[in-house]
């Protein structure tokens, strides 16, 4: 086992990175003077990972979409109890999520942090599947597509997905279609659990008022040790064109929904600290909270307070995305576009440019005060390659001139699409 503690000298905190003995990751951020922990045990494994294969293999496995978060589902199930049955007894709250390039199992409590952290690990590693059990889940499952289906903010989103994305699996809801989840049986899940669920594969992280040696006591006594299981995933090229440039529906809504996003080139799988903060700075500096366009468009009535960005990325994908609720939002477009036209004619006012860079820095600071925040930027970084403190440390270097540059190089307007919900 190798243990090493890296610390920001800025922020006087730090966290212990821990290469454990089963060939898990383990990251602890010790916060004694909080009363709480928050744990968060993934694995890189999302709704993208449809296609892949183990060293060795010649041919590539394809299984149904909707597997990564059917699988997340079934994991909480065991021959005797469920593990909320577990966690209720210890008095944390538990819960799970499926993204498209992740799956994460998660607990917070104030009390009894040992034994909920047994039950995660152990429950985690234990999977147990039959055809009787994931006949019933489809069902429940087939619910919840539904009621996604019904949800104008989820829709908006994956509209706007679909007319960015023809090839890229990002495009298909995580929780498959009503058909593909009907195409997964027992044999599918063991095998997506086998090559995914590896210890090499997963990290555990976790924040509050712990010890690193008691987490460790707990993995040591838990956790096997395992081989490495090494695999390929396909990962499908995409150019820089779009599907459509404008997409719309109608559902019941009291105020028409939309969100607008540029499709980016991706040469490489995953996105740097430094491409995350500049993108996220030009964000801010077009339409952020701060900036001039977004109070203008505020007064006019254009926008709400709802309105908001995000650079949406993963493995294979990056978008950055306004969105919002508004009654012209092809106007919100327009407006948007002829901002982005501007700065990259005119150039960043100084100005601008320091105070978007604030207020992203300030951000970034306060997400360190919380727990939950603390244990997913944890995983997040080392899934994406980088350390917890990179993009606050990017965040200080940056200069106008990046941010200019990515203007430039990140958002195309013949590479946008405009999805609406009526």
């Amino acid at each position: 086992m190798i243990k090493k503690y890296i610390k920001n000298e800025l922020l006087a905190d730090g966290y212990y990175e821990i290469d454990h003995d089963s060939g898990l990751k383990i990251f602890v951020m010790e916060k004694p003077e909080y009363t709480g922990a928050f744990a968060m045990f993934g694995t890189k494994y999302g709704s993208v990972d449809t296609c892949f294969r183990l060293k060795g293999e010649k041919d590539y496995t394809c299984v149904p979409e909707g597997i990564a978060h059917f699988l997340e589902h079934k994991l909480f199930e065991s021959e005797e109890l469920d593990a909320f049955e577990l966690f209720a007894k210890t008095g944390a709250n538990a819960n799970a999520f499926t993204s498209f390039d992740r799956t994460c199992y998660i607990f917070s409590c104030s009390k009894n942090f040992e034994k909920s952290l047994e039950i995660l690990l152990d429950f985690v590693k234990k999977p147990y599947f039959t055809e009787q059990t994931v006949q019933k889940e489809q069902g429940i499952i087939g619910q919840e597509i539904r009621m996604y289906q019904d949800d104008p903010d989820w829709q908006t989103l994956f509209n706007l997905l679909r007319g960015l994305y023809s090839k890229n699996p990002v495009r298909i809801d995580i929780a498959g279609t009503i058909e593909s989840i009907a195409e997964i049986n027992a044999e599918l899940l063991y095998s997506c659990y086998r090559t995914f669920y590896n210890l090499s594969n997963m990290a555990l992280a976790v924040a509050g008022n712990v010890s690193v040696d008691e987490v460790i006591a707990i993995a040591d006594k838990v956790l096997p040790k395992e081989e490495k299981v090494e695999f390929e995933q396909i990962i499908p090229e995409e150019d820089s064109s779009v599907v459509t440039a404008y997409t719309e529906e109608e559902l019941g809504v009291d105020m028409t929904k939309f969100a607008f996003g540029f499709k980016n080139s991706c040469f490489s799988p995953l996105r740097t600290p430094k491409e995350l903060v500049c993108v996220n700075l030009a964000l801010g500096v077009i339409a952020g909270k701060v900036s001039p366009l977004y109070c203008e468009m505020l007064e006019e009535g254009l926008i709400n307070q709802s309105f908001g960005t995000e650079y949406f990325t993963g493995r294979g994908f990056a978008a950055p995305i306004f969105m919002g609720e508004s009654n012209k939002p092809e106007k919100v477009r327009d407006r948007i576009l002829a901002q982005i036209s501007r700065l990259k004619n005119e150039g960043i006012s100084d100005e601008d440019f320091e105070i978007a860079k604030k207020r992203y820095y300030g951000l970034e600071v306060l997400g360190f005060n919380e727990t939950e925040n603390l244990a997913n930027a944890l995983v997040d970084s080392y899934f994406n390659g980088f350390g917890l403190f990179d993009t606050l440390e990017e965040s200080r270097k940056v200069s106008k001139e990046d941010v200019e540059e990515t203007l430039r190089t990140h958002f195309d307007e013949s590479s946008c699409c405009l999805s609406v919900i009526r």
